[in-house]
């Protein structure tokens, strides 16, 4: 393995953390308007959940209602 090619949890021994598994309500961003993919795969789960949402969700909030609706659903999980 090259230089280039380490990863953070080559330093700081354990593995590196990636946005799933940090709490939404602590990104630096997550008070921003939700993206436009985010509010399409919303519309999709909501949609197959017989759920309504607001269309004025914030990036951190439509994470967490992406989480519960693919449970409720299940779509995004590993098999």
């Amino acid at each position: 393995m090259t230089a280039s090619n380490t990863h953070s949890n080559d330093i700081l021994g354990g593995p590196a953390p990636t946005t799933t598994e940090k709490d939404p309500g602590e990104w630096v961003t997550g008070d921003e308007p939700m993206t436009g993919a985010q509010r399409s795969y919303l519309d999709t789960l909501a949609r197959q959940a017989g759920e309504e949402l607001s269309a004025d969700l914030t990036k951190a909030e439509a994470s967490e209602h992406i989480e519960r609706l693919q449970s409720a659903t299940g779509r995004g999980q590993d098999d």
